[in-house]
């Protein structure tokens, strides 16, 4: 049995290179902050729709795992903001450690400094997919702020 590898992926061979930061066509002062929770609008919805692809094209298929009590997984994980957040870094480091910029041993310094690392907090039974089952989703309640005058200060 072959594997495919995300160059066999058109969309993720597209994905597997950065653009180098001269490629940029916004002038340095304009420049916005890359991380997705940053972008908004289409600029966030193709962002998130290259994540997907990575996501459901290479990383699951290939470290997803079982999906257990003890190791959670949401089916709906595009509406969890904190498992957005996880992936997308673990994505641009995926993107700069396997790209043709990285060294040799890079891949590895990826899986053990960002890939278990991340997946352990996703998939923590008290993490971003707590109470979410195969098939179901859970909306997570956020903490409430109460409103003060803080911030007229």
């Amino acid at each position: 049995m072959t594997q495919a590898t995300p160059m066999d992926v058109p969309e993720l061979a597209q994905m597997a290179t950065p653009p180098a930061p001269g490629d940029d066509p916004q002038p340095a002062q304009q420049a916005r902050p890359f991380f997705i929770l940053y972008l908004d609008g289409p600029e966030y919805v193709e962002e998130l729709r290259r994540l997907s692809s990575w996501v459901e094209d290479l990383l699951l298929p290939v470290y997803g795992g079982e999906v257990t009590s003890s190791s959670p997984w949401c089916p709906r994980w595009r509406e969890h903001p904190e498992a957005i957040a996880y992936l997308h870094g673990l994505w641009l480091a995926w993107q700069e450690r396997t790209g043709p910029q990285a060294q040799a041993s890079d891949p590895a310094t990826w899986h053990q400094s960002y890939l278990w690392p991340t997946m352990e907090a996703l998939r923590n039974p008290n993490g971003p997919f707590a109470g979410c089952k195969p098939g179901s989703h859970r909306p997570k309640e956020r903490p409430k702020v109460e409103e003060d005058d803080f911030r007229d200060w």
